[in-house]
């Protein structure tokens, strides 16, 4: 029997690549970067062949660093970015560069289909709004606009599945991946026909749908030794970055939910069922976990927001924390902790970027609120985690007012290393946080432990229990909460008081 997964976890700034072994145990990691071209306003593209070129790279460094045997591998498998576009030939040849999750050129294709399925119906179907974010307006965008490369694609696929038709020569996806693309008909596990007919795109493009934990290929003797593994290595699909993250965090059965603290921020979790909101305030994923889904949302600038507090309000604790050898943010930490619960009175909107869910606002801007000559830095640094952690609270609450039933959030990213945050969302949350050993692993964690149900290396989905244990456990402060159970609802009257004022500056 082989003893080790290799799973890639092709993101937005490189891929990484690690290494568990059949104890769920991670050896080693390796990454390489690359690069997105922004070439004009509201686009967002990336060479697949800098996605083949980092795994074949960071499969050979990992081998070589570890030591394993490149036919000691029971598997490789995939987590990857989503709601991409990348157009294929019948030898898995990119036929230009990938149009990514990022890129929003597509806006006049959204209107398009629009007009001929309502959007309501389409979030119904696909559990997503109708969007320029999505795969489905990014391929009519090549159709309009570059037609013979429409015409030349044999398959529209994601990252992580270009990636594996070239390994294998198979051409599928995953039913998170398939979520990601505004064609999937989510309760029925197929493409949807309505869609496809509405949109005018032929079902022949799409790859085929396979199980996250399927063995869909073996890697090809042709490619193997530039990969740096045995020919014939077997290749589970995995999935989709986020749903990967789910199954990382240990959101694989019902009543836990996970927060990711990163640049931006999300909240989901597992259910057996999709989660359609009357407002379409949130939206579902298929899960890695066969059978289940992943209802989220997602919000802009989450640590962004702590990120843009240190670069602009904090030079004294970037410098000090340079000469101390550590983060930056336990400095800030340390002088929001001098702050009191509710700042002072001071409110933070985390709108630097817009906001997606539950807002769906791209005009929404951050602003201070309250602000007096009294309030200190240590004011301003406490109110933006409180301001980022109540918009937080505002999709728990939209998934709550569903009758979701959630007792439990846990952390990952590298935003949930503070523990004064943990307690922070404890007491908004009103629930237990639980933080995870493994924070900045679980995308790859996630795929690894696909791949390893996948071919009977690991038994079922809760061997994540023993591969990503909670460590710490932060209970709610019964004081804390009621006194945020007051501010709360002042901050939600801020955002829904300033809603005509972002109006008149989007005209300005």
């Amino acid at each position: 029997m082989k003893h080790y997964v290799i799973a890639h976890d092709l993101g937005t700034t490189g891929n990484k690549a690690t290494l568990y072994n059949a104890e769920g145990t991670l050896v080693g990691s390796a990454f390489y970067a690359y690069s997105t071209e922004y070439a004009h306003t509201g686009w967002a593209e990336q060479n697949p062949d800098d996605w083949w070129q980092a795994v074949c790279t960071s499969t050979r460094q990992l081998l070589r660093e570890t030591g394993v045997r490149g036919d000691d591998i029971a598997c490789i498998t995939f987590s990857g970015q989503m709601m991409g576009c990348v157009p294929l030939d019948r030898q898995a040849k990119p036929l230009r560069k990938a149009i990514i999750w990022a890129d929003q050129r597509s806006v006049e294709q959204e209107r398009w289909v629009g007009e001929r399925i309502p959007a309501a119906d389409v979030y119904r179907i696909t559990g997503h709004r109708l969007s320029a974010s999505y795969s489905l307006c990014k391929m009519l965008w090549l159709r309009d606009h570059q037609p013979e490369v429409y015409r030349q694609t044999y398959r529209f696929v994601h990252a992580k599945d270009s990636i594996v038709a070239r390994l294998t020569g198979a051409f599928v996806t995953d039913p998170s991946d398939g979520s990601s693309m505004n064609l999937y008909d989510l309760e029925n596990g197929v493409w949807s026909e309505r869609i496809l007919n509405a949109a005018l795109v032929d079902p022949a493009q799409l790859p085929d749908l396979r199980p996250s934990t399927d063995v869909v290929g073996e890697v090809l003797a042709g490619i193997a030794d530039e990969v740096g593994v045995a020919a014939g290595t077997p290749v589970v699909i995995g999935g989709g970055d986020g749903a990967c993250a789910t199954a990382g965090a240990g959101c694989v059965r019902e009543g836990i939910a996970y927060n990711y603290i990163g640049s931006s921020s999300w909240i989901a979790l597992a259910s057996p069922h999709p989660i359609y909101d009357p407002d379409l305030q949130t939206f579902t994923f298929g899960h890695v976990i066969p059978g289940m889904f992943m209802p989220a949302g997602t919000m802009q600038a989450a640590g962004a927001s702590y990120q843009w507090t240190r670069d602009q309000l904090c030079p004294v604790e970037v410098q000090s924390a340079a000469s101390l050898h550590i983060s930056p943010y336990e400095l800030m930490n340390l002088g929001a902790e001098q702050s009191p619960i509710g700042a002072n009175g001071l409110l933070f909107l985390p709108y630097l970027m817009g906001e997606r869910s539950p807002r769906w606002n791209t005009r929404a801007r951050g602003a201070f609120i309250g602000l007096t000559i009294r309030h200190t830095r240590a004011d301003m640094i406490r109110a933006v985690l409180e301001g980022v952690t109540m918009n937080l609270r505002v999709i728990l609450d939209a998934f709550r007012a569903q009758g979701t039933q959630i007792g439990v959030m846990r952390v990952i990213g590298g935003g949930a290393r503070g523990r004064f945050w943990n307690q922070i969302m404890a007491n908004l949350y009103g629930m237990p946080v639980h933080r995870l050993a493994l924070l900045e692993e679980a995308t790859s964690l996630g795929a690894a432990l696909a791949g390893g149900v996948g071919v009977g290396l690991y038994s079922d989905f809760s061997m994540i229990e023993r591969m990503n244990p909670v460590v710490e456990v932060i209970e709610p402060n019964p004081a804390a909460q009621a006194a945020y159970e007051r501010i709360y609802p002042v901050f939600e009257a801020a955002y829904r008081a300033l809603l005509p004022v972002y109006d008149q500056l989007a005209a300005l």
